[in-house]
C-alpha cells in the first residue's frame, strides 16, 4: 500500500479511467455523416476489439449514452440530448465566452471584446468586458458590421477562413480608416501567414487611433471559425513585448471558448491547414 491506496485499488482506478477514455472515443465516432454505426464499424474506427466494443456499448446503452436502433446499429443516446437541451450547457458564442472574457479581463485588466463572424463576411462586436483603468478601450460600435481586414479580431478570423474567402476579402479596395490602416493586400497576406503560425493576430491603431489590439480566432464543433476573442489596449500601455504576452494569453482564452463550443483539435488543425493552402 502506498499513500493509503492499494495496488488493487490503483488498478481499478486505471481500468475505470481507461473505460471512460474508450467510451469517449466511441462517442466521437458519431457525427452528421454517420449518425448510426454498427459494432464492426465502431471497432474499426476506434481500434478496439469487437468483444471490447460490444462490452462498452452495452454499458453505455444501460446509461443512455447510446441507443440501439431497430436494425441493431447504434446512435447517440437520450441522455446526451437531455443534457444538451436542459440549459445546463451554454450554446451561444456569447454565453460560452462571457465567463472566459471576465476571467481574462481580471487577469490582465484590459478590455476584452467578443467578435462574431457574420454571413456577409464581416465581423461585429457582440460583447465586451471593460478594463478597470480610467484610460481604457470601450467599444461604442457594438452591432456595427466591420470589414475583416480592419483590426486584429478581423485579421484573426480572416487568417483561418478558406483561402478563396481570404482572396475575395483582399481583392476589393480596403478603406484606410486611420493613417495606420494596412491596405496593401500583399502586406495583409504576410500578416495572415504570421497570425496562423502563432495563433493570434495583432494591430496597432489600424482601426481606431491610439488603440493597440491582439485577438485569436474562435471555432465551433465543426472546426469552422465563428468569431474572435480580443484584448484591446490604449497604445501607451502596450509595447511589442506586452503585445506578444497578451497575444499568447488571448490565444489560450480563445481556445477555451472554442472547446466550450465543442471544437476538437483535429478538426481545427485541418481547417487551419486548409486556410494556409496546404
Amino acid at each position: 500500500m502506498t499513500d493509503g491506496v492499494t495496488h488493487e485499488g490503483a488498478g481499478t482506478v486505471r481500468n475505470g479511467v481507461q473505460s471512460i477514455d474508450r467510451a469517449v472515443t466511441i462517442l466521437r465516432c458519431f457525427d452528421a455523416r454517420r449518425p448510426t454505426l454498427g459494432i464492426s464499424e465502431i471497432a474499426r474506427a476506434t481500434g478496439l476489439s469487437t468483444t471490447t466494443t460490444h462490452r462498452l456499448l452495452a454499458a453505455m446503452q444501460a446509461n443512455h449514452l447510446v441507443r440501439q436502433t431497430t436494425d441493431r446499429r447504434y446512435g447517440l443516446g437520450p441522455l446526451l440530448v437531455q443534457l444538451a437541451r436542459s440549459g445546463a450547457l451554454p450554446t451561444t458564442l456569447r454565453d460560452v465566452a462571457r465567463p472566459v472574457m471576465t476571467a481574462l479581463r481580471d487577469e490582465v485588466d484590459e478590455t476584452v471584446g467578443l467578435h462574431e463572424l457574420l454571413p456577409s463576411g464581416e465581423r461585429v462586436v457582440v460583447d465586451q468586458v471593460e478594463s478597470h483603468h480610467e484610460l481604457r478601450r470601450t467599444y461604442t460600435d457594438i452591432g456595427v458590421p466591420i470589414a475583416l481586414p480592419l483590426g486584429a479580431p478581423g485579421k484573426a478570423i480572416l487568417s483561418v477562413l478558406p483561402r478563396d474567402v481570404q482572396e475575395r476579402c483582399l481583392a476589393g479596395p480596403i478603406e484606410a480608416v486611420t493613417p495606420r490602416t494596412v491596405t496593401d493586400p500583399a502586406a495583409l497576406r504576410a500578416e495572415l501567414v504570421r497570425s496562423r503560425a502563432r495563433g493570434w493576430a495583432g494591430s496597432n491603431a489600424e482601426r481606431t487611433s491610439g488603440i493597440r489590439a491582439v485577438a485569436a480566432p474562435v471555432f465551433d464543433h465543426s472546426g469552422t471559425v465563428v468569431g474572435a476573442l480580443g484584448v484591446s489596449v490604449p497604445a501607451v500601455r502596450m509595447d511589442d513585448a506586452r503585445a506578444e504576452e497578451l497575444g499568447r494569453r488571448v490565444a489560450r482564452a480563445a481556445w477555451q471558448v472554442s472547446e466550450g463550443l465543442g471544437a476538437a483539435t483535429a478538426a481545427v488543425e485541418a481547417a487551419v491547414e486548409q486556410a494556409g493552402g496546404r
